[in-house]
């Protein structure tokens, strides 16, 4: 991990190339930022689901969290809302496969955490 991070600062001679090199991860984090995107996709990687799964799956997001987070991931293109025609609706999302292009990056974080959980309280 180091060694990517020294390569990486090793690219970076100038302002305009560290401007360039930041704007990208500044979209990323735009479009992941907050607790609860991250965990509704992980809750999606198992397949579709329904809202109440998702809510249940997510402890502690409320409904209208739930509903708003779903809505920038589908504007995002990370997320797929499909409306069946029964009696009442039912509704599923699934995760996209532009967002399973996210899972190095979500076992990255995961590693991570790992080592700053050691780092902070010793687990």
């Amino acid at each position: 991990m180091m060694e990517i991070q020294e390569k990486a600062i090793a690219i970076i001679h100038s302002p305009e190339e560290c401007k360039g090199a930041l704007l990208p991860v500044r979209d990323a984090l735009e479009v992941l930022s907050g607790r609860w995107k991250l965990q509704i996709l992980i809750s999606l990687s198992s397949g579709p689901m329904r809202f109440k799964q998702i809510s249940k799956a997510v402890i502690g997001i409320t409904d209208k969290m739930l509903s708003k987070e779903l809505k920038d991931l589908e504007i995002n293109k990370l997320v797929v809302r499909t409306v069946y025609d029964t009696f009442p609706p039912t509704v599923e999302y699934t995760a996209t496969e532009h967002s399973k292009s996210l899972q190095g990056v979500i076992e990255a974080l995961k590693d991570w955490g790992m080592l700053h959980r050691k780092e902070i309280i010793g687990k």
